[in-house]
């Protein structure tokens, strides 16, 4: 043995080269933390003076390195980059002195290969790679760039049009892509790589390979005509912009980096890497991603700590077909639970029949399915109109009209022809856990199991634990959602539970804007600025406005300040039944392009349609706008947070990016409150207090405001307080 460490060994092998192996016991994956690089610094160390033939990096994890340990960054992030600045030195010198070995050196790769990972196995001399590979610099979804030297190397080994789509996406990459654009010399069977890559080796010191010349092309600048250069970059800058969008500004940044390192060596592009890595470190669009990504791991873990509760969901039953019921009943066979779907109409089961085919046609056409998968798939949904078909699921989902006493009926007649255990779920968006539950003469086996539309598409899945629900039938709802693939949050019963909640008092601020004089379009496009993917106005047609007012009569009723009083343009346009994308009108007309795609168009007569709805003409700017919108819906975010609705502000926001699709890169809305600053807030609701208590901030946010306090510092410090214990 040439060295011994936590995180990686290095053994002599019979064929005379080292082998590098990583195996982090602390991890299910292997992780460059920086314990790690310190270790595989002192290796390398040991194996340049061993005398050895080659190299061969290892991993014995089913995945090789997945990356920098991200749970690090915000330790690194906290002074003014020193930190971070030496990490990413002391790591360039490391890659730099595996670069310069004096002997070959090839990475064995089997499984995921991601960020640190994969630029580790770049700064190698060769790469072989069984068929499961995959390798990727996913580092500007965390608002970064590559920061290990990703940048330099890359585009010399596979030139600058790849790497420009490579790094600039984040995109994950197959084995077989990248053995097409040469990231990967070879691919062989999974019990060969070990002798493949010692091959490889050999025939290098051979002389058959030359793998002095291909350090020489890493290291020196991009070997392309200025011309040839500019067409590459230009053209990665205008599919960039395309893409990112204005918000995101990692991938200009990774693309406009890598046109100016390439007419430099490796020790003036590595500093140019640094240089650019640091500034984007230092943004606040990083810092929200990377607490993004940290949130979701941390939604991860609590649902996996309810998962030995669960039971095991082998089938399924979905009641109520339409849309919604065809997307769940499609989603839970796509993912390998038998459903039967059941409906009272044969209209309802077409409905949902024609939705499930559309989703299966859609993956057919972009090559995600095989034509034998679509028919596995069609033959695990069962379509009935017989109560008697629905057999002994594990888990049934209600999903029929949203009326309390439809669906209390529906729920008492159910319960009595099912097994004892089985847990029966309602997809509810608004009406109470609680309420529903009294029709039940077992209450502990129900709770609520709230998808949002398109099924298909919307990762969240609210999980609403009403007083009586057990812990067993929450976590076997949890666990369903996630054999779904969605993420599961659970929240506390109340009007709204979490996502509906928070959005209504944003629809609120929009229609008390038309109320005082704002224009529709312009309210859409300044939201839209902002960063959400539609404004205020085509959400609600998307959504329904039927649904929308639905809403808003339930939330009103449960919070006196979303009472909407006096006629609103959302009540303006459902007595006129223009209920948005569904019947063609809303507040803005729609209509099936040549495409087959949905096309919105301003509608001539909103302006007279809305007219009884106006209450003033007063001119607003953007920044009017932004704020009455974002206030209105942050404060209402701060009292499910102060209600105990969700335990954290993780669970709050995560909740709104994944439910509503409100803009990552600024965090979820507590996330937002905390980079405003909660006194600036507090601050900027009192000049709109006029407008109700819609604009009242919580005694509590005041509290931390005068203490200087964040939600997320509070979360926390929870968490530290949960791991070390009182």
């Amino acid at each position: 043995m040439i060295f011994k460490g936590t995180a990686l060994q290095v053994d002599r092998t019979p064929g005379g080269f080292a082998q590098l192996d990583f195996n982090l016991p602390s991890s299910s994956v292997n992780k460059l933390d920086r314990a790690t690089l310190e270790e595989l610094r002192q290796a390398i160390g040991e194996v340049a003076r061993s005398g050895v033939a080659g190299l061969v990096l290892t991993s014995s994890k089913p995945a090789f390195i997945v990356g920098a340990d991200i749970g690090e960054f915000p330790r690194l992030f906290q002074d003014n980059g020193e930190q971070l600045q030496l990490w990413i030195e002391q790591a360039n010198a490391l890659f730099n002195a595996i670069e310069d070995l004096p002997f070959p050196t090839v990475t064995a790769l089997d499984g995921i290969a991601l960020g640190g990972g994969c630029e580790l196995a770049v700064a190698t001399d060769f790469r072989i790679a069984t068929e499961r590979a995959i390798v990727g610099f996913p580092e500007v979804k965390l608002g970064i760039v590559p920061g290990f030297g990703g940048t330099v190397r890359l585009p010399r080994l596979i030139g600058a049009d790849n790497a420009n789509e490579w790094i600039a996406t984040g995109k994950h990459v197959r084995a077989d892509q990248a053995f097409r654009v040469g990231a990967i010399d070879a691919i062989v069977a999974r019990e060969r790589l070990l002798a493949g890559a010692g091959k490889l080796i050999d025939q290098a010191n051979e002389g058959k390979l030359d793998y002095r010349g291909i350090r020489r092309r890493k290291v020196s600048p991009l070997q392309l005509s200025p011309v040839e250069l500019q067409v590459a970059f230009d053209t990665a800058r205008a599919k960039v912009e395309a893409e990112a969008g204005p918000h995101y500004p990692a991938p200009r940044a990774a693309v406009e980096l890598m046109h100016e390192a390439a007419a430099m060596e490796r020790g003036a592009a590595l500093q140019l890497e640094r240089r650019v890595f640091l500034q984007l470190a230092a943004g606040e669009v990083c810092r929200n991603l990377v607490q993004m990504f940290l949130s979701e791991q941390a939604l991860a873990r609590k649902a996996k700590k309810l998962l030995p509760d669960a039971a095991k969901v082998h089938s399924a039953a979905v009641l109520g077909a339409g849309i919604m019921g065809g997307g769940i009943a499609f989603q839970s066979a796509l993912k390998g639970v038998p459903v039967v779907m059941k409906d009272i109409a044969g209209q309802g089961l077409e409905l949902g029949m024609g939705e499930v085919r559309k989703q299966l046609d859609k993956r057919l056409r972009k090559g995600r399915i095989d034509a034998a998968t679509m028919v596995e798939v069609l033959g695990r949904i069962k379509p009935t109109l017989d109560d008697g078909q629905i057999g002994e699921p594990d888990i049934v989902v209600e999903a029929v009209v949203e009326n309390l006493d439809v669906k209390r009926e529906l729920l008492a007649g159910l319960e009595r022809s099912l097994a004892e255990n089985t847990v029966i779920t309602s997809n509810t968006s608004t009406i109470s856990i609680n309420a529903l539950a009294g029709a039940l003469q077992r209450p502990e086996n129900f709770c609520g199991m709230h998808f949002f539309n398109p099924v298909p598409v919307m990762p969240l899945v609210e999980v609403i634990r009403g007083a009586a629900s057990s812990d067993a039938a929450v976590a076997t709802t949890v666990g369903y959602a996630k054999a779904l693939g969605k993420t599961p949050i659970v929240v506390r019963d109340c009007p709204g539970f979490l996502v509906n909640r928070i959005l209504f008092p944003y629809f609120s601020a929009f229609v008390s804007l038309l109320r005082d004089g704002a224009e529709l379009a312009r309210i859409d496009q300044v939201m839209e600025r902002f960063g959400w993917p539609m404004g205020p106005a085509l959400l609600l047609d998307v959504i329904g406005i039927d649904t929308a007012v639905h809403c808003q009569k339930v939330l009103g009723e449960g919070y006196s300040r979303m009472a909407s009083g006096d006629e609103n343009a959302l009540d303006l346009l459902y007595r006129q039944g223009a209920l948005g994308q569904k019947s063609g009108l809303g507040f803005y007309r729609h209509e099936t392009g040549k495409n087959g795609k949905r096309v919105k168009l301003p509608r001539t007569d909103l302006e007279t349609v809305i007219a009884p709805a106006r209450a003033g003409n007063k001119k607003f700017d953007d920044q009017e706008i932004r704020d009455r919108m974002m206030v209105a819906m942050c404060l209402e975010a701060v009292r499910c947070l102060e209600d105990g609705i969700v335990s954290s502000a993780v669970e709050v926001d995560m909740g709104l990016v994944l439910g509503l699709g409100f803009p990552a890169f600024r965090g979820g809305a507590l996330r937002h409150v905390d980079n405003y600053g909660l006194d600036r807030f507090c601050a900027l609701a009192d000049r709109y207090e006029d407008l109700g208590s819609l604009y009242y901030p919580p005694g509590s946010m005041r509290a931390m405001a005068a203490a200087d306090e964040t939600f997320y510092q509070a979360y926390q410090a929870d968490q530290a307080t949960k791991r070390t214990g009182p």
